[in-house]
């Protein structure tokens, strides 16, 4: 395998596969922050380079973090299908992207289940903007829980009508404003101020209540940390068709959470049994590049090849749901607008290429150097990847988390760019209740005054 290369009467050497992947990077203020980054272009282009002429054999064989002492590069490698790897395994991962560019959907499908985080990370890295966009748009991935999302010719949305202080009269004004815009096709999820049994059992059974009462066919969720989910199932009735975790690339970094392989295998069986959901996908989770950098599980890896390994770790739960909140952590991580956009179209075509259902929440914080401009390009570039979902929120600005994200109006926007729809059954739904027509929002659109009375 080999590790140096020469440009401009330079020779560029790399200590390993570890090191050739993060200065293969795309700028990141987080990978500068690890110590990890290219020093200069030139450098990052040897990178390239010497990564592009590795097959995905070595890459396999070298994971970032050591197979014996991670659980997480446990899961992804025993995953991997043998058969398939053998096809793939003597291609260079130059070659693979141009096999990731230029085959058919289905041929890329048929291989998926031989790739590994490191591989799928090595991708993205030699790939142009547009080139993640393309082949993402290639890639399918579908998904059932009462309904099915990721079908040609969608596109979701999440209701996220998060409150300050979990008010349920509140929440439920939210609820009504996004669906009379036509949102929470893929879910009505709501990240809660309180993490407690009594507060989350009584917005599940709200949620319920209210996709009950209007028969709306869509999922609840609420986004407490799994430990208060399992005993919600096990004490209360409440209603719980998703199942909600946040991700990390590492047994390490998994523990800031409060989790690890062996916890969220624990989670999915309780979730397998108690559901309230119909279908066999039926976990949420989500993730973001630079959190293993946050809680020092890096292990000296660079923040696209971490969060690579989050989607193999999905994988194993066939989820329903997976978002990337691209911009939520900060300018420590992604410095600005044009950091963000690469990292959402990144982490979108990785998601897709594991094989799970991807989604991003395309978004930013205040004190990053980012603005609304750059959240609707990317916005409207995931749209054309044929992105699973996106978020929907009053105004695109949540009040509880303190962040920028895409509100009502903009899926409805982009919806309208693209000619694309909700999920047929909710979109039917949305038809019956006069919101929409022909895929188009109404005159009626907007008015939440449709849902009085949807109380318990």
């Amino acid at each position: 395998m080999k590790l140096k290369t020469r440009l401009f009467d330079q020779t560029y050497s790399f200590r390993d596969v570890k090191d050739v992947l993060a200065k293969a990077n795309e700028e990141k203020s987080g990978d500068i922050l690890a110590g990890v980054a290219a020093q200069s272009t030139v450098e990052r282009v040897a990178a390239k380079a010497v990564l592009a002429d590795m097959t995905l054999e070595d890459l396999r064989n070298n994971p970032v973090v050591p197979y014996e002492t991670d659980d997480v590069t446990r899961a992804d490698q025993d995953a991997v299908d043998e058969k398939a790897f053998a096809k793939i395994k003597s291609l260079t991962a130059g070659s693979f992207r141009e096999f990731l560019l230029s085959a058919a959907p289905e041929e890329i499908a048929a291989v998926r289940g031989g790739l590994t985080s490191e591989i799928v990370a090595a991708a993205a890295k030699l790939m142009s903007n547009m080139d993640l966009v393309t082949a993402a748009h290639k890639l399918p991935v579908t998904a059932t829980c009462n309904t099915t999302i990721g079908l040609p010719g969608t596109l979701s949305s999440r209701l996220q009508p998060n409150h300050a202080t979990d008010d349920i009269n509140g929440i439920m004004a939210s609820v009504m404003e996004g669906v009379s815009y036509g949102v929470g096709d893929a879910v009505i999820g709501l990240n809660p101020a309180v993490d407690s049994i009594e507060s989350v059992s009584s917005i599940l059974k709200n949620f319920k209540f209210f996709m009950d009462h209007w028969q709306l066919p869509t999922q609840n969720c609420v986004l407490a940390h799994v430990t208060t989910q399992m005993k919600v199932l096990e004490q209360t009735d409440a209603p719980m068709d998703l199942m909600f975790q946040s991700l990390a690339g590492s047994e390490l970094a998994s523990r800031a959470f409060g989790i690890d392989v062996s916890l969220m295998d624990e989670a999915y069986a309780m979730m397998k049994e108690k559901k309230s959901s119909r279908g066999k996908n039926f976990m949420y989770f989500e993730t973001g590049q630079g959190s293993e950098l946050s809680s020092d599980g890096n292990h000296g890896a660079d923040q696209l090849t971490m969060e690579a390994r989050c989607y193999a770790f999905a994988k194993r739960y066939h989820p329903f749901l997976v978002n990337t909140v691209v911009g939520f952590i900060g300018p420590e991580y992604l410095y600005d607008g044009r950091q963000m956009i690469r990292a959402g179209l990144e982490d979108h075509f990785m998601g897709k290429l594991t094989g799970i259902p991807m989604g991003v929440d395309v978004c930013y914080t205040n004190h990053m150097k980012a603005d609304q401009n750059d959240l609707e390009n990317l916005a409207m570039m995931l749209t054309l990847a044929d992105c699973n979902y996106i978020m929907g929120i009053p105004a695109g600005d949540d009040v509880m988390l303190m962040y920028q994200t895409t509100s009502y109006h903009d899926v409805a926007a982009l919806r309208d760019l693209s000619s694309k729809t909700p999920i047929a059954a909710f979109a039917a739904r949305m038809q019956k209740l006069g919101i929409m027509q022909n895929g188009q929002l109404t005159a009626q659109a907007g008015d939440p005054s449709m849902f009085q009375g949807w109380e318990k």
